[in-house]
């Protein structure tokens, strides 16, 4: 049977297990030989990331032709109209090419959300607004460019699941095996 763990990235940390130039990695929040990142999330992203020691199932959750859900909570500068989450939705051309339509809807803040550190900037003149996105794919910093390129920056992203995955009961650096919990 599959090793398969959910993590809670914080900010800051690499979704890999060594760096060279002295940053926060994996290892520094997960001891455990032979698992391996499913996907990514970048550095200044925060949230669930899937590990696994199974290489079938981690190129299957990595894999955008495998159509996975992944849920994500955006807090962009400005209020998204209902133009731009159309625009979210029914897909747009970025500079590599068209996105697969996304669900898009504006949420209220999540309960239960931590602080981050560091905080977000924050602007007294402009508002920001918290939007989830259901992707079915993932490319590089593709929430981010969806978000800015419909005119509201991505000021904090946060992905609260993976499939079936989720983040629920997760604090920021902990983990837990997604076999045990189910």
């Amino acid at each position: 049977m599959a090793c398969i763990i959910l993590f809670n990235k914080p900010f800051g940390v690499l979704s890999q297990f060594t760096d060279g130039g002295g940053r926060a990695t994996l290892a520094d929040h997960i001891d455990m030989p032979g698992i391996y990142a499913a996907g990514r999330l970048d550095r200044d992203s925060e949230g669930l990331l899937v590990l696994t020691d199974d290489g079938k199932l981690q190129a299957q959750i990595a894999n955008p032709n495998a159509k996975r859900p992944k849920t994500y909570w955006a807090q962009v500068e400005g209020r998204p109209d209902d133009a731009a989450l159309h625009a979210l939705r029914s897909g747009m051309t970025l500079k590599d090419g068209p996105t697969r339509p996304a669900k898009a809807r504006r949420i209220s803040a999540p309960a239960r959300l931590w602080p981050r550190d560091p905080p977000i900037r924050v602007r007294k003149s402009i508002p920001d607004t918290w939007i989830e996105l259901t992707l079915t794919e993932g490319r590089n910093r593709q929430v981010r460019r969806m978000t800015a390129h419909v005119g509201h920056p991505t000021l904090r992203l946060i992905r609260w699941s993976v499939g079936e995955w989720t983040l629920d009961g997760l604090s920021p650096g902990a983990w837990r095996d997604a076999a045990a919990s189910s």
